[in-house]
């Protein structure tokens, strides 16, 4: 603890954010960073914590707060503060494969369980952390790590997102020969078209792949396995194969003449406007539009900013589940994970443009409605209301909702049928991928699996630790052991 009194003396400070009406004039990432003397001194605040809550990922009433990842928190927030960046840099990459992502998309499960924020405002964790991988990367110290050693043995990743990214660099940092195949145009997964430019911009992705390639990794794309590559070809020529697909299978809307036109899923929305930022393809385009999102997550929450970006005339956010708090409850106490009202980038956007949240709450959607052509010309809604956990209708409480433009952001029900079943292999109730708990092996001799395909709809940070977690069982599987 370099400065004992820090968390005293100084206040939180995060990085700036550009004024909702000045950002939505294109989709570059709005979030200045410090100086580096402000950003030493939010390092100060740290106070080095006999336990630290932040690393830990406690799970408490089945919500996980801490780093899932246990990053060395304490350890790199003083090396900050005292101004060794490059030893800063050394501590986080023990434990994070891609700080760059999770300092851009994570929502800090670190910063709700930091001990400063029981009395006070908790430490800018994730601004220092992205602080310290974009310095590493300014002064030159992020330089490919070519393993000396190949064991010789070959793994087969099959997809691109971060728990695929993950897998392939840590076992390629052990040695073995490592080959991700991605069905898309671009590796990346949803960091490269499921999550918007202004929350995580391509560049930042393509640097890391670049990297990663030169460290010997070889990504190989409009590879879609069980499609059009064989997944039996795969088993035959590879030691070990690890899907890592996702969880892609979107959850519908169920109601009265769903198949109108102008109904997209926000995966599908999203994909379209980041290809069409990147290649000038034809985006799903919400220019001039009345739009409605059904769905009140972050997802959700990035349809309403592309939305806004692409030049929409209105945009509703739909929510089915009531309101949460705008402050704690005494129910819901530090260190637990804090069960707020939280009022995302997008939505600040809505309210500056427009004049007013775009949330409705405890609403859900009876019936599309169109014209002639069976276009999508509006909505009619019911309010909702949960007791004793099953939902009711609000009797009297319909609404009909103009929209010609709709969004469904309503999550994702598992992985795809055509990937398990090119397999062989079993899925849980959830239709995520069978394993035994505690392991990734899928249940069939060579095949292993991780991220969202195996725990369903997550985030960046726990594909990440899923990814690391996988890779040591994986390397024990072709090695007998592991010291990884």
């Amino acid at each position: 603890m370099g400065k004992p009194t820090g968390f005293l003396e100084y206040q939180r400070t995060e990085n700036p954010s550009s004024a909702p009406k000045e950002r939505i004039q294109d989709y570059h990432e709005f979030h200045p960073p410090l100086s580096a003397e402000e950003r030493q001194k939010q390092g100060a605040r740290c106070m080095n914590c006999g336990v630290p809550f932040c690393q830990s990922a406690l799970v408490l009433k089945g919500m996980v707060t801490g780093c899932p990842l246990h990053n060395l928190i304490p350890e790199w927030n003083d090396e900050v503060y005292h101004g060794n960046f490059s030893q800063a840099l050394w501590r986080l990459r023990k434990t994070n494969n891609f700080p760059e992502f999770t300092g851009r998309v994570c929502p800090a499960l670190c910063e709700k369980a930091c001990i400063c924020g029981l009395n006070d405002d908790p430490v800018t964790i994730k601004d220092n952390e992205l602080f310290i991988i974009e310095t590493g990367f300014a002064s030159g110290n992020m330089q490919p790590v070519i393993p000396p050693v190949r064991t010789g043995k070959t793994v087969a990743v099959i997809g691109s997102g971060p728990a695929g990214l993950a897998v392939a660099d840590q076992l390629n940092q052990r040695g073995h020969q490592v080959t991700v195949f991605e069905r898309e145009d671009r590796p990346g997964g949803l960091l490269m078209y499921g999550i918007p430019n202004m929350k995580l911009d391509k560049s930042i992705v393509l640097r890391r792949l670049s990297l990663m390639e030169t460290e010997g990794i070889r990504f190989v794309t409009n590879a879609d396995v069980g499609k059009n590559i064989d997944a039996k070809k795969i088993l035959k020529d590879y030691d070990a194969v690890v899907l890592c697909c996702g969880s892609k299978k979107p959850r519908d809307l169920v109601g009265e003449n769903r198949q109108v036109k102008g109904i997209y899923f926000a995966v599908d929305f999203l994909t379209a406007a980041t290809k069409h930022l990147m290649d000038q393809t034809s985006p799903i385009s919400a220019k001039g539009k009345k739009v409605v999102i059904v769905g009140g997550g972050d997802t959700g929450n990035d349809c309403v900013g592309t939305c806004i970006r692409q030049g929409c005339t209105s945009v509703t956010q739909i929510e089915m589940m009531p309101k949460l708090p705008d402050e704690r409850l005494a129910s819901n106490p530090w260190p637990e994970w804090p069960r707020i009202c939280k009022t995302d980038y997008g939505q600040e956007e809505a309210c500056a443009l427009f004049g007013h949240d775009p949330r409705i709450y405890e609403t859900t959607v009876k019936e599309f409605l169109s014209d002639e052509k069976g276009h999508l010309t509006g909505i009619r809604t019911v309010k909702v209301r949960f007791e004793n956990g099953k939902m009711t209708e609000v009797k009297d409480s319909e609404q009909i909702i103009e929209a010609d433009l709709l969004l469904i952001a309503t999550g994702f029900t598992g992985c795809e049928d055509y990937i398990t079943d090119a397999f062989q292999l079993e899925r849980t109730a959830r239709g995520t991928i069978s394993t035994a708990p505690s392991s990734f092996a899928a249940g069939k001799e060579k095949v292993f699996t991780a991220g969202d395909v195996r725990r369903g709809q997550s985030l960046v940070v726990w594909a990440i630790a899923e990814g690391r977690q996988c890779a040591r069982e994986v390397d024990q599987y072709l090695m007998g052991y592991t010291n990884m």
